[in-house]
Parts: C-alpha cells; structure tokens; sequence
C-alpha cells in the first residue's frame, strides 16, 4: 500500500508560506486614563474573572501604553487597542479605533 492509495487528493500546498499565516494580534478594549504624552496614551483593561479558590468575582485592572500617531483620543474615550511590536521601551500596543468618544461636560456659566 502506497501513500498514492490512501489520500490520491491530498497534495502539498505550492507555496509553503501560504499554508503558514500569522497569528492574530491581540485586541483590548479599555478606557484612556492619561493623554498627556505625544502620541502616547495610557489605557486601563478592566477583566473580570471568577477567584479560584473564593468564587467571588473579581475585577482586575491593567494599564497598557499604546501609540496613538494622530493624538485623537482622548481622557474617558473607549477605545480598541492592538497588540504591535516595541515602539518604544514601553509602549507594544497601538490605537486601532476610538469605540465611544467620553461625554464632554460644558463648563458653567455663572
């Protein structure tokens, strides 16, 4: 028995770098907490997960600086974050897209 009697269909792809693909980069969405820098913006993850041994939910919190080229987000702005590679000693995410713009409050007038 040959390897032609068993899958007669089955052939090698031409291009082996077309079998292999990249994998998916990782996304966040979070809210800015800091757009003080150039470029730069802190976001802050919230993740929620079942404590293993208390079974209590709990929330966690992550900050993640990401780059930000045409500086349009904002403080309170969700925003979606992908993973990218090292942009800087800190930074290895980058703004994909503002999700929700913050609600801005009018100043008083007196």
């Amino acid at each position: 028995m040959t390897m032609a009697d068993i899958a007669p269909d089955a052939a090698p792809p031409a291009d082996p770098a077309a079998a292999l693909s990249r994998a998916q980069r990782k996304e966040r969405v979070g809210e800015v907490i800091s757009d003080r820098m150039d470029k730069t913006i802190v976001v802050r993850v919230e993740r929620r997960f079942r404590h293993p041994r208390f079974r209590k939910v709990v929330t966690a919190y992550s900050k993640f600086y990401a780059h930000d080229e045409k500086n349009e987000a904002k403080v309170g702005d969700r925003v979606r974050i992908s993973e990218t590679r090292p942009v800087s000693r800190l930074k290895r995410w980058r703004l994909v897209e503002v999700v929700e713009r913050a609600v801005e409050s009018s100043p008083l007038s007196a």
